[in-house]
C-alpha cells in the first residue's frame, strides 16, 4: 500500500509526481460506487441516462440538417412552398428542444446515482477514520482531515456530472460530426476538424498540467488556513488567557497571503489558457469556412451547407470551451478524490483477528502479565509490568507524571497493541477478541473530559444511546449533577457548547461520570476521575464512585493518594516499572516511594488548609478595619 507523509494532516505531501499514474486507479475505485451491485435500481438509472445521452446527441447532429435545408429553401435553390421552409425551421427548433430535454432527462435520472456514491464514500471514509489508531489521529489535525473528505466528496460529484455527462457526450458528438462531414463533403473537413480538436485538447491538457501546481499550492494553503482557524477557535479560551488574538490573526493571515498569491497565479494562467484555446479553435473554424466558401463559389456546395458547417463547429465549441474548465476541475477532483481514497487505504494499526470471537465476561478479572510497551522504539514506556485486578476488586495505580499510568488505560482499551507480554480479561487475551465487545465491557471516566456540542442529556445518554430519560436522570443523581442540571433554564436540554466550554471543569467531569454510570460496564476505569474537582465535591463524587465500583472490577489511576487509600491494592509505578505494591497502610510502613509521595501531599494539603484559615481570618477582620 502506498503511504504518504503529511505535514499537517491534510492528505498527501506535495510530491505528487506519481498522481498521473494513479488517476486511472482512482477512477477504478470510484466505478463500483456508480454501478453498485446491491442497488439494481441505480444500475437501471445509469442505463437510462446513457440511452438519453445517445438520443440527445443523435437529435443534436440532426438539427443542422434541418437548418441547412431551410437556408437552401430561402436561397431559392429549391423553390417550393413557404410551408416546407416553415416546417424545416420548426423541425430545427424541435430538435434543439429535444436535445435539451433528453440532456435534462439524463441529469434527472442520474442524479440519485451521484448522490448515492457521494454518501456511501463519505460514510465509508468517516467510519474508516474511526477505525484508525489513536496514533494516526494524534499525528493529524482534524480541520485538515475534514477538508480532505469535503473536497473528495465534491470531486465525486464533479466527476459524475461532468466526466460522464460532458466529456463522453462531446466525444460521441465529435465522432458523429466527423462521420457526417466525411459523408456529405470530402476528407479535408473531418481531417481539419480532428486536427483542430486534437490541438485544442493537447493545448488544454498541457497548460492545465502547468497550472495544476498553482492549484495544488492554493489547496494546500486553503487547508493550512482552515486548520489554523479551527485549531484557534477550538482553543478560544487559551487564546484569551494569553491575549494572543493578534498572534492568531497573523498566523491565519500568513496562510491567507499564501492562498492569495496562489489564487492570483491561477487566475492569470487561466487568461493565457482561454486565449490559446480561442485562437486554436477559431483558426480551425476559419479554415473550414474558407473551404466551404470555395465550394459554394464553385457550385459544389450550397449556402445551407455553409451554415451547417458553422453550426456543427459551434455545437462542438460549446462543450469544448467547457472542456478546458472540466479538464482542470477533473484533474483537481482526481487529486482530491485520491487524497480521500488514500485515507481509506491507510491500514488500521490495531485490527481484529479474522473471525475474532466476542469477549465473554464472567467475573471481569483483568490481568497484565510481563507487559512491555513503547510509543517509539527509542522511548520505552512500560517495562515488564505484571499485576491483576481480581473480579469485583479495586486496584489503584499511582506514581509521578510520565510514569506510564494513563498508558495502562489506553492498552486496556486496545488503542495500542503491546510489544511483549499479554493483557487478559477472564483469561482471554484482548488481542484475540473483537474490539467492539472489549470496549463495551469497559467504562472510563477520563482525566480530560471532552463533551459533544449538544445537550447535557445527549452527552450523558452517549454512555448508552437507547437509555430512557429516567435512566439518564438516575445516572446524573449518582454523579451528583442532577440538582445542578435541573437548576438550569433548559434543564437537561441545555447546550454544553463546543467541547463543553459552557460547563466548569468539575461539571464536565460529573457529566462524564454520569455517562459511564449509565453505560453500566463490568469493568470500571477511573483515570484521574476527580482531578478537576474541589476537595468538598471530590469527596461527594468519590463516595458515588465507590458505590458504582461495588461488585465491579475497577482500575483507578490517581494522583491524589487520598482518593485510593481504600483500594484493595495500590501499585506504585515509576519510570514504567512497578516499584512497590500493597495496601495503603503496608506501603506507608515501608517508608519507600509511596510513603514519600504521601508525606509530600499531606504537607501540601496542610499548607493549603493553613492558607485558607488565614484568608478566612483576614475576611473576618476586614470590616473592623474599614470601620476604623
Amino acid at each position: 500500500m502506498r503511504q504518504f507523509v503529511t505535514g499537517h494532516g491534510n492528505g498527501p505531501s506535495d510530491d505528487r509526481s506519481d498522481y498521473k499514474d494513479h488517476h486511472w486507479q482512482t477512477l477504478k475505485t470510484l466505478l463500483p460506487y456508480l454501478w453498485p451491485a446491491d442497488r439494481p435500481d441505480l444500475r437501471v438509472r445509469v442505463v437510462i441516462a446513457l440511452l438519453s445521452l445517445i438520443v440527445a446527441k443523435i437529435v443534436s447532429v440532426a438539427g443542422p440538417f434541418f437548418f441547412k435545408d431551410a437556408v437552401d429553401q430561402l436561397d431559392g435553390l429549391e423553390p417550393t412552398a413557404v410551408t416546407i421552409t416553415v416546417i424545416l425551421v420548426i423541425a430545427y427548433a424541435v430538435s434543439r428542444i429535444f436535445t435539451i430535454a433528453f440532456a435534462q432527462l439524463r441529469d434527472y435520472v442520474a442524479a440519485p446515482v451521484g448522490q448515492h456514491a457521494q454518501r456511501v464514500v463519505a460514510l465509508q471514509t468517516f467510519k474508516h477514520l474511526h477505525d484508525l489508531s489513536l496514533r494516526f489521529h494524534l499525528e493529524r489535525r482534524t480541520g485538515g482531515l475534514s477538508r480532505v473528505i469535503e473536497r473528495g466528496v465534491v470531486g465525486i460529484d464533479f466527476i459524475v456530472r461532468f466526466t460522464l455527462f460532458n466529456i463522453v457526450p462531446t466525444i460521441v458528438e465529435l465522432a458523429m460530426v466527423c462521420v457526417i462531414l466525411a459523408m456529405v463533403f470530402n476528407g479535408w473537413f473531418p481531417l481539419i476538424t480532428l486536427v483542430t480538436i486534437g490541438a485544442y485538447i493537447w493545448f488544454t491538457f498541457s497548460v492545465t498540467e502547468w497550472r495544476n501546481k498553482f492549484r495544488r499550492r492554493m489547496n494546500d494553503k486553503d487547508s493550512e488556513a482552515n486548520t489554523k482557524a479551527v485549531d484557534s477557535l477550538l482553543n478560544f479560551e487559551t487564546v484569551k488567557y494569553f491575549g494572543n488574538e493578534q498572534h492568531e490573526a497573523r498566523r491565519y493571515d500568513k496562510s491567507l497571503e499564501g492562498y492569495e498569491t496562489a489564487a492570483i497565479s491561477v487566475n492569470q494562467s487561466l487568461a493565457a489558457l482561454n486565449s490559446g484555446q480561442a485562437a486554436i479553435f477559431n483558426v480551425g473554424l476559419g479554415l473550414l469556412l474558407v473551404l466551404t466558401v470555395y465550394g459554394v463559389s464553385t457550385g459544389v456546395m450550397t449556402v445551407g451547407e455553409f451554415t451547417m458547417v458553422n453550426l456543427y463547429m459551434m455545437q462542438l465549441y460549446q462543450p469544448l470551451n467547457l472542456l478546458g474548465m472540466v479538464y482542470r476541475e477533473v484533474k483537481q477532483s482526481l487529486v482530491d478524490m485520491e487524497q480521500m481514497f488514500d485515507l481509506t487505504r491507510v491500514a488500521p494499526e490495531v485490527v481484529d483477528d479474522p473471525d475474532a470471537p466476542p469477549l465473554k465476561v464472567e467475573g471481569a478479572k483483568v490481568e497484565f502479565e510481563n507487559v512491555f510497551f513503547h510509543y517509539e522504539a527509542a522511548r520505552p514506556i512500560l517495562r515488564d509490568v505484571s499485576f491483576s485486578v481480581p473480579a469485583g476488586k479495586m486496584v489503584a495505580v499511582v506514581g509521578p507524571s510520565g510514569a506510564g499510568k494513563s498508558t495502562l488505560s489506553r492498552i486496556l482499551y486496545r488503542f495500542y497493541d503491546i510489544s511483549e507480554g499479554s493483557v487478559r480479561i477472564d483469561g482471554q487475551d484482548i488481542r484475540h477478541v473483537a474490539q467492539d465487545t472489549l470496549r463495551q465491557a469497559i467504562g472510563i471516566v477520563p482525566q480530560d473530559t471532552v463533551l459533544f456540542n449538544d445537550t447535557i442529556r445527549y452527552n450523558i445518554r452517549y454512555g448508552r444511546p437507547d437509555a430512557t430519560d429516567a435512566e439518564v436522570e438516575e445516572a446524573a443523581k449518582l454523579a451528583q449533577i442532577h440538582d445542578f442540571v435541573t437548576g438550569l433554564p433548559d434543564g437537561y436540554d441545555s447546550m454544553v457548547g463546543e467541547r463543553g466550554l459552557k460547563l466548569s471543569g468539575g461539571e464536565k467531569q460529573r457529566v462524564a461520570i454520569a455517562r459511564t454510570i449509565l453505560k453500566n460496564p463490568p469493568i470500571l476505569l477511573l483515570d484521574e476521575a476527580t482531578s478537576a474537582l474541589d476537595t468538598h465535591t471530590e469527596k461527594e463524587i468519590q463516595n458515588s464512585l465507590y458505590k458504582v465500583a461495588e461488585n465491579r472490577t475497577t482500575l483507578v489511576i490517581a494522583h491524589r493518594l487520598s482518593t485510593v487509600i481504600d483500594a484493595d491494592e495500590i501499585l506504585v509505578l515509576e519510570k514504567g516499572e512497578i516499584v512497590e505494591r500493597g495496601r495503603h497502610k503496608d506501603l506507608l510502613a515501608q517508608h519507600g516511594v509511596y510513603a514519600g509521595m504521601w508525606q509530600r501531599q499531606q504537607e501540601a494539603a496542610a499548607a493549603r488548609e493553613k492558607l485558607k484559615v488565614l484568608d478566612d481570618e483576614t475576611d473576618m477582620q476586614t470590616p473592623a478595619l474599614a470601620g476604623e
